[in-house]
């Protein structure tokens, strides 16, 4: 059975960016050499808050970007799902200001995901973090997800 790769919002967005300054050049040509590429190797899976936030504002690729996930299965948003992104949102685990990431972790870890791709490395994908998230979640009999960069999710031979 495929690993299972809960896919935030940063990674669409990532693969349709039209910025040009080298960091985001490099995160988009990562992006899409994972996805054509390795995205075979995965089940994926995103949720109705990747989604809402794909569809926020209006800005150049946001139909594309939405149209990579629209056939992926979407991870339930349960009562579980928003008590634990709280949960995190009290801990400190994420900044108050940001319920799109306790979001995704809380649907991540909920659902049992083995992976978290994305490209937000300040508040999800940040070694820094990664002890205090397993923390609350031994409290919570919860699993935490690898979380992890389309770099860092690569299988030689698949």
């Amino acid at each position: 059975m495929a690993a299972s790769v809960y896919i935030e919002s940063s990674v669409p967005s990532a693969y349709v960016t039209p910025r040009t300054d080298s960091a985001s050049r490099h995160r988009r040509d990562s992006t899409i050499e994972w996805w054509d590429q390795q995205r075979p190797a995965y089940e994926l899976w995103s949720s109705d808050t990747t989604i809402a936030e794909l569809r926020e504002g209006q800005w150049p690729g946001q139909q594309q970007a939405l149209s990579l996930i629209a056939d992926l299965p979407r991870l339930s948003v349960t009562d579980e799902v928003v008590a634990v992104a709280r949960r995190y949102v009290r801990e400190r685990v994420v900044p108050a200001d940001l319920g799109g990431d306790a979001m995704h972790l809380a649907a991540a870890c909920v659902h049992e995901m083995d992976f978290l791709l994305t490209w937000n490395i300040r508040h999800l994908a940040n070694p820094n973090k990664l002890d205090h998230l397993t923390v609350i979640n031994r409290r919570l009999s919860l699993l935490t997800p690898r979380i992890v960069t389309p770099e860092m999710l690569w299988k030689e031979d698949f």
